[in-house]
């Protein structure tokens, strides 16, 4: 009988211990962050360049240059969620959407998927953000995003394996 204990719930995600089975027939205690998920929106504008968000992040006390991106509601449809973020952070609307597949973020404790999308043919929209959100909207060439991976000014990974898929799937176009 496999037991799971939760130690800590907050908000949208909780920590929970279980017995767990290893391939090798090993029974362990492993601790998991468990969450909803997420959605990581790279939006392209007609002009080719990245729009993206310069956040503030409590947790690191740091203002981080990154992609629009936010957890997922529950029950809440995964492209709805990506429209509703790329609303909210940079009061944007999308006609066309491409699903990039998903990422992984932190596999060794989290449960966590990401699902990635590039989001083109934009319009204004007005949307709220988050009240703990802090958000300056920008926008970046591929050429400086690639500047500014080298010079260290952008550090997040989600958005970091966003821009490889996008150059991976030969959907981004140099300007």
């Amino acid at each position: 009988m496999m037991t799971t204990k939760t130690l800590c719930q907050w908000k949208c995600f909780s920590v929970e211990q279980s017995q767990h089975t290893l391939p090798d027939g090993r029974e362990i205690n492993f601790t998991t962050v468990k969450h909803p998920g997420a959605v990581i929106i790279v939006p392209i504008d007609e002009g080719g360049d990245l729009v993206m968000i310069n956040q503030y992040r409590p947790a690191i006390k740091k203002w981080i240059l990154e992609f629009p991106a936010g957890t997922l509601e529950t029950n809440e449809d995964i492209l709805g969620c990506a429209q509703r973020e790329l609303a909210e952070e940079c009061q944007l609307e999308a006609r066309h959407w491409h699903n990039l597949g998903e990422l992984y973020p932190v596999p060794g404790f989290c449960d966590e998927v990401q699902y990635l999308f590039l989001a083109t043919q934009l319009k204004p929209c007005q949307a709220q953000c988050d009240e703990d959100e802090v958000i300056e909207v920008m926008k970046v060439s591929p050429t400086e995003f690639l500047a500014k991976v080298a010079q260290n000014e952008i550090k997040d990974a989600k958005t970091l394996a966003a821009f490889l898929k996008l150059h991976a799937k030969g959907l981004l176009v140099p300007n």
